[in-house]
């Protein structure tokens, strides 16, 4: 029997694709400014989000954007200002997030089960709304990713360099910092708000190990993305596991894969090539 004679399968399927091709897009850039970790603060952020959503009885999902928006600003111009402050402001925005989340889904009507499926995701319940949100802010991230990837690079790489080039740094800054604000939301029906930061990452590490170039890796982590989107969610249709958990889980066991793949080349290489002679070492002449 197809798992996809049933709706909700179709729509999982499509909002899981969306959302692994969408993150590694942007992780890319996060992994190159050593910002791996910022999608898993974000997701506390937005977790005040969705329960000021299910307490005033809107839309969790446009909440927490809205959230999510506002708190990645402001880390980012906390950023600017320097680590020493900006650490321990860091850490009382996230831990006050997720905080402030819970007592929010507290005091509202909502069982602790919508509070678990935001935290890990809940592919399988993606209503129809849900999935044209999805596709249409995953959409926006993608096509931003692509088309200013010159732009964010040369930030990624060397802000002063940047700056000293005529690029509107700040102005490039605060649209990563939005858009990772509307991936993490927007896969809090996918693979959840505490697991979207490994689904941005993971693909990158493991693209980087092959890859040279920005452009190759990028590709070689969208395809990746991809792939632990779609097998992630067989492997939780047909384990009957959380699809969140499992795509993450797929994506690891892919940078295992290829680490390995790429171990056992270069032990191959190395065996292969034979090592190089060396010249012997000038005699010293004595006159006479």
């Amino acid at each position: 029997m197809s798992l996809f004679q049933y709706d909700f399968m179709i729509r999982a399927l499509i909002g899981a694709l969306i959302i692994g091709l969408a993150a590694p897009s942007l992780g890319i850039y996060l992994v190159q400014r050593k910002l791996s970790l910022i999608g898993d603060g974000i997701g506390h952020v937005a977790l005040t989000g969705v329960g000021i959503g299910l307490l005033m009885h809107r839309s969790p999902v446009i909440a927490a954007v809205v959230v999510a928006i506002i708190g990645a600003v402001g880390i980012e111009l906390l950023r600017e200002r320097g680590r020493t402050s900006g650490d321990m402001a860091l850490a009382l925005l996230f831990y006050g997030g997720i905080a402030g989340g819970v007592m929010l889904v507290g005091l509202s009507d909502s069982s602790s089960a919508a509070l678990t499926s935001y935290l890990f995701g809940a592919l399988t319940t993606t209503q129809t709304a849900d999935l044209i949100t999805i596709g249409v802010l995953g959409g926006l991230v993608l096509i931003t990713m692509l088309l200013l990837r010159p732009a964010l690079f040369a930030v990624c790489q060397d802000e002063e360099y940047a700056r000293v080039s005529g690029l509107p740094v700040r102005t490039l800054n605060l649209i990563l910092a939005v858009t990772t604000a509307v991936t993490v939301t927007i896969a809090m029906r996918t693979v959840g708000l505490l697991l979207i930061s490994a689904l941005m990452v993971i693909p990158v590490a493991a693209a980087q190990q092959f890859t040279r170039g920005f452009r190759a890796t990028m590709t070689a982590a969208m395809l990746f993305g991809l792939l632990a989107a779609g097998s992630g969610l067989f492997v939780a249709a047909g384990l009957d596991t959380a699809p969140g958990a499992s795509v993450v889980v797929l994506a690891i066991a892919i940078f295992l894969v290829v680490s390995a793949a790429v171990a056992v080349r270069h032990a191959l290489h190395r065996r292969r090539t034979p090592p190089a002679a060396t010249e012997p070492e000038p005699q010293e002449v004595v006159l006479r």
